[in-house]
């Protein structure tokens, strides 16, 4: 048995685990389970959970299951929803890392989250027991997380809350395969989006619905019946075999998968199914094909789609043959949706090509931009004022470019935004060169439109964007991880070809030659000019700490650049006594040997 890839079709994670013997695996497990429980008092109770974990040299597994009781009381009751607010005040916040500034709220089924709570520290100490005590990762054997009915809810819950703690490593770690029997949803929208935000939490979660339960249908919908109008829905994550004596088929189109459930919560007389049921399934599903094609239908002058569509339907068990007249319309609708459904799949399909052609957009227009850097410096004013001053039309065609990168970026860091804490860190620590490029390269330009006009001042706090605030905060903690293992080593050989590495450089100077307006301007206040002499000490500082650094541009000292405008200015007004680093290094002239890097001290 192969653990299953880090990224997976429904389809692909169906046959595998069809084909394999994860489903008879789990399915057994649970079944011993209950044989086992038998008739324990503790099975008594409606909040009974049983689990058990089993360590083999191929696999481990844990299988959880509930007594009849608890499954039946929970049908009885319905199931409604508990908000992440609703969870907190239970001092239950272990799920509150699915909560993002994008999507700040979500709702678990309340009879899975209460059996959770109940048997909180078990499960707590139950988590210790398949984690490694010295590096925290999962043990190294492939994990299958299962449960049946409520049950199953709980192994879902369970699984989620392992994903959230497995660190994300190169080469990628092991996740687990939680596989559900008659489980009902678990939880709304906001859940969902969760999940789906996750590169690889959605193909850890396999469902099998049985026709005839009625258990995991009762979360398909829910209506207040005063007002005849539908409570907050649930909704599906993960993939779905559906199944029934005919056949099964594989969703994992989660629009579709509540509608498919409806139709036969219709159209089969169901009632809630024990364990058994779900053996006999399994036993079953070797011997069938996914979407099994052996319809009673003439389907040689149906459109192929369509004819596909009605082979799913009756391989989960609807009747298409029916002569009711309301189960035809019904069918009727349902195949029309799905057609439509599946048509707008196929051009969503054809525009995930796009990201690609995209990407390779973005690598052309920032080789545009580095050729644009190279022609400025030989201008002799460098990058940054080229295009602040608009001297010619390369610099105004930079504008385009700019705003191309700029869209680009900021939807991205908002898509990181919008991911759980620990999934966002993963994916921004294989984007942060990029970015870290992009910024050093676009922000100065963003400085440089802001200061065109005369009136502005301190571009940090009233002109930058929030997304450059972010790729810089994200580089700066990734920085820190790798400092506690390997001290940086500053000294350069060579800088000549080097960008400042402080993004808001050019920003200071511009700050640094307001100061030193104020000073010479003979209108300013007494509180003005000493506000200007301490800004232009802390500049002083600021600019000498990035020259040691090596950590600014060689084209900072091109003649006509704006910090060489700031030191002729600032030559002009600071006493014959001032004595600093920044100008010893300047009035010696040692800034003609910067580019040459750690030898200009020499």
């Amino acid at each position: 048995m192969s653990q299953h890839p880090l990224f997976i079709s429904g389809l692909d994670l169906a046959d595998l685990v069809v084909n394999s013997d994860l489903l008879e695996l789990s399915c057994g497990a649970i079944k011993d389970l209950q044989t086992e429980a038998g008739s324990d008092q503790q099975d008594s109770c409606s909040l009974s959970l049983r689990y058990k974990l089993d360590k083999k040299s191929k696999y481990t597994l844990i299988a959880f299951t509930t007594s009849t009781l608890s499954r039946k009381e929970l049908l009885q009751q319905g199931g409604d929803l508990v908000s992440s607010t609703t969870l907190m005040e239970m001092d239950l916040p272990v799920f509150d890392f699915l909560c993002t500034e994008r999507n700040r709220s979500f709702s678990i089924h309340r009879g899975a989250i209460t059996l959770f709570k109940a048997h909180f520290k078990e499960l707590s100490q139950l988590k210790t027991q398949i984690h490694d005590s010295k590096t925290g990762e999962l043990l190294r054997t492939p994990l299958i997380v299962t449960g049946h009915s409520i049950g199953g809810s709980v192994a879902s819950l369970f699984t989620l809350w392992l994903l959230d703690n497995i660190k994300r490593n190169q080469p990628p770690p092991k996740l687990p395969l939680c596989i559900t029997f008659g489980s009902p949803f678990i939880g709304n929208q906001g859940l969902r989006q969760a999940m789906l935000e996750c590169l690889t939490w959605n193909s850890c979660f396999l469902h099998v619905v049985g026709n005839k339960d009625l258990f995991p249908k009762t979360s398909i919908s829910h209506y207040d019946s005063t007002t005849q109008s539908a409570i907050e829905e649930y909704k599906a994550f993960g993939t779905f075999i559906l199944c029934s004596e005919k056949g099964c088929a594989c969703v994992d189109d989660l629009e579709v998968v509540s509608r498919l459930l409806e139709i036969t919560r219709r159209q089969a007389s169901c009632e809630a199914q024990e364990i058994d049921y779900y053996v006999e399934i399994v036993n079953d599903l070797k011997s069938k094909v996914i979407i099994r094609g052996n319809s009673q239908l003439d389907l040689s002058y149906v459109q192929p789609l369509k004819a596909g569509i009605i082979l799913q339907l009756e391989a989960i068990g609807v009747e298409m043959t029916t002569q009711q007249q309301q189960r035809k319309v019904d069918n009727k609708n349902l195949i029309s949706k799905l057609e439509e459904r599946e048509k707008a799949l196929m051009t969503e399909r054809v525009q995930t090509m796009e990201p690609r052609k995209r990407l390779n957009q973005i690598k052309i227009k920032m080789a545009h931009l580095e050729w644009y850097h190279k022609i400025c410096k030989t201008k002799g004013i460098g990058y940054y004022d080229c295009y602040k001053n608009q001297l010619g039309s390369s610099d105004r065609d930079v504008t385009r470019l700019k705003k191309f990168l700029t869209n680009y970026w900021k939807n991205f860091v908002e898509g990181v935004e919008r991911k759980p804490q620990k999934e966002g860190a993963f994916i921004r620590g294989t984007w942060l060169y990029s970015g870290r490029n992009y910024r050093r390269m676009v922000e100065p330009l963003d400085i440089a439109e802001y200061y065109r006009d005369s009136d502005k001042r301190d571009y940090q706090t009233h002109g930058r964007s929030r997304h450059y605030i972010l790729l810089e905060q994200w580089q700066e903690d990734d920085d820190a991880e790798k400092l506690k293992s390997s001290p940086k080593n500053k000294k350069k050989q060579n800088v000549a070809g080097i960008l400042t590495e402080d993004s808001c450089f050019w920003a200071k100077v511009e700050d640094a030659l307001i100061s030193c307006k104020l000073l010479k301007s003979g209108t300013s206040s007494a509180v003005e000019k000493q506000s200007a002499k301490e800004n232009l000490d802390m500049f002083e500082q600021y600019a000498m700490n990035q020259i040691n650094n090596y950590a600014v541009s060689p084209e900072i000292f091109l003649k006509e650049s704006s910090f060489m405008k700031w030191w002729k200015t600032f030559q002009e007004i600071i006493e014959t006594s001032h004595d600093s680093p920044l100008c010893d290094f300047m009035k010696n002239g040692r800034y003609l040997q910067y580019e040459k890097g750690s030898t200009f001290l020499l």
